[in-house]
Parts: C-alpha cells; structure tokens; sequence
C-alpha cells in the first residue's frame, strides 16, 4: 500500500509481538453500539466540517497567504534595511539582529548572514535579490528537515503517540492525520489518552465518527492513561488496524508528573508491542514563537521525540521559528498547518516554505 501522494512511501516492516502482560490500569469503556454524542467543541479548537467545498486555491496559495503576516514582519524590516545599500559589515550586522527578532534564531540567523557574506560582501541588491537569497539560504536549513510522517502497514498498528502542551492542536492534528490516511483506505484508530480533559475526549470521539475510526476512550474522566493505551493497542492488533494514534496530556505546569505519566504509556505499550510507540510526534503552535524551541527541548527531555508538526502558522507572525527549529535540532518536520480545515495540514516542503516566507511565488 502507497502514500506517496501524501506522506510517501509506505515501507513494510515486521514488529515483534511478545505476550501482552496485562498492566493494572482502567478498561476501555464500551462504546461501539453507544450513539454520538454532540458535544461543544471548545473554543481553541474547532472540528473540521461533515463536508467540505473543493479547494479554490492550491495548497502552495494557501500556504502563502498563512504566512501573510510572518512574510510581512520579516521582508519589511528587511527590504528598508537593505534596499539600494551595499552589504557591508555594519549592514550583515543589521540583517542578522532582524533576522533574529523575526524569530530565525541565533544560530539559523547567523548561518544565513555568513552565506551572505560569502557570496554577495560589498554588493548593492535589489529587494527582489533579497528576497531570493534569503528564500535561497531558508530552504538550504530546511531541507534536511522536510520528511514525511512514513506509516507502515506491515507494523499493524504503526503507533504515533501524539505530544504536546495543551492548546498546540494536537486533538485537531489527530483527527486530519487520520482523516487523511482513511482517505488513502487504512483503518485508523484513535486513543483519547488526555483523560482529564472531557472535552478532548468528545472531540476525538466526535471525529472518530466523522472518519470511521476505532475510537478507544477512558472508562471515566482521568482513568489511568497507560493502561487505556494497553488496552486500545491490544485491541487494534486484533481488529487488524493500520494506524493507532495516541492523544496525551500536556499539562507543562506539572512537569514531573506529566514525564512521569508519557514515560508509563511506553513502558505499558512496549508491553504489547516491543517497538512501540514507532512515531513520537511533538505538536508546537506557531504562535508561541521562541516559546516552541523551549518546548521542544522539555519534551525532549521526556520522551524520545521523532518529529514535529507546526500548527497555527496562518495566525502568526512567527512563523520563522520552524527555522530555528530546524538549525537547532534537526528534527524532522512532518507536517504543517495553515488553517482549520483538513486540507490545510500537509506535509512540510522547505523550497514552498521558504519562499511563501518572502512572499515569493
């Protein structure tokens, strides 16, 4: 099977697949004769329509214009300051302090003005050639990066344990990761492992329903997470599902508890499945800016993460820090998303990115 349309080709593998030992932990509740419910979606995240008009423009257009503002806050300051001068040493100075405030990073902003330097020291440009360049010296950082989220069927499930602190959309990225790969024909599987919060809980169930996908919830709010990860992959081995993704908290302000609680769910699932989770993907919201960067090396610390998905890059003017990102800790960039609807999370490609940055076609 193939999702090389969409997040490339899928490879065959074979997990092992040692006795499960059962944890002690909450069972899932009965749930697949029980109607939906219609629950309130909460405001930070908003559930993506039954049905959905075609696309009017190209996801690249699309792309672009959530990048309006980020584009807007990095080729303003830097046009005024380079246009009709020549790039000397007090003029790359410049560039790389407003690279940095526009969000670039330390490392990433400097790396771009040492390309600068070597290829264009004493020259006179025009804004377009800015442009370009800085276009040019973007995507060299974010090549390496842009790798699809590879899903393979032969794990049965490949699970993705889904991280990140409340309120980055990881609920939301669920549903269009799954939504996606339903459309590609594989039975999905959703887990609503942040058992605190009920109305995460609702709003995967709602879009488990939506996308015909096993849901598996807690048998009551706050259930233990890791024995209803036990049971949900136990129970996908079994029904032959292609794909488990896996909700969890995200509740930084409790940080020992929290490590505590990601580190449990491995544990308990390696208990099924020696090579679980296969995917650990951190969701960051764009917004947050520098903040991201923090986050990455926290969950870092917590949980071995394999890589990210940007979200909310069309409500931001910081969309720069998917390079720093990049320069920083070069994680793979699976997907990235610039809007509410399914469509408007797609699989990172760094030229597209890099010059939707600059505002360049």
């Amino acid at each position: 099977m193939a999702l090389r349309d969409f997040f490339g080709r899928l490879r065959g593998g074979n997990a092992p697949q040692p006795a499960p030992e059962q944890p002690q932990g909450d069972a899932l509740a009965p749930l697949q004769d029980a109607p939906l419910p219609e629950p309130e979606a909460p405001p930070a995240e908003t559930p993506p329509p039954e049905a959905e008009a075609p696309a009017k423009t190209g996801w690249f257009a699309r792309l672009k214009a959530g990048l309006s503002r980020s584009t807007a806050k990095l080729t303003e300051s830097v046009v005024s300051l380079l246009h009709k001068r020549r790039l000397d040493d007090d003029a790359l100075e410049e560039l790389e302090e407003t690279l940095i405030t526009a969000d670039l990073g330390v490392a990433a902003s400097r790396r771009i003005v040492e390309g600068f330097r070597r290829t264009r020291f004493g020259k006179e440009v025009t804004d377009e050639e800015v442009k370009a360049a800085l276009a040019d010296e973007i995507a060299a950082i974010l090549e390496p990066v842009a790798q699809p989220l590879e899903v393979i069927p032969a794990r049965a499930p490949h699970v993705v344990l889904v991280v990140g602190v409340n309120g980055t959309g990881k609920t939301t990225t669920i549903a269009k990761l799954g939504r996606h790969y339903a459309e590609q024909g594989l039975k999905i599987g959703f887990v609503a492992g942040d058992t605190f919060r009920a109305a995460a809980v609702e709003q995967l169930q709602v879009w488990a329903g939506r996308t015909s996908a096993r849901f598996f919830a807690p048998s009551k709010p706050g259930a233990d997470a890791a024995g209803l990860a036990f049971d949900a992959l136990s129970a996908a081995r079994a029904d032959g599902l292609d794909l488990l993704l896996v909700d969890t908290a995200g509740r930084l302000h409790n940080k020992s508890a929290l490590m505590e609680e990601l580190r449990k769910i491995i544990r308990v699932i390696k208990r099924v499945d020696e090579a679980a989770p296969h995917s650990v993907l951190l969701v960051l919201d764009a917004t947050t800016g520098q903040n991201a960067v923090q986050q990455v090396k926290v969950f870092k610390e917590m949980v071995d993460v394999t890589g990210l998905a940007v979200t909310k890059l069309d409500g931001s003017a910081k969309g720069g820090v998917v390079v720093a990102l990049a320069q920083e800790f070069g994680l793979p960039v699976h997907v990235v998303g610039v809007g509410e609807k399914s469509e408007d999370l797609r699989p990172f490609a760094a030229r597209d990115f890099a010059r939707g940055l600059m505002g360049l076609d």
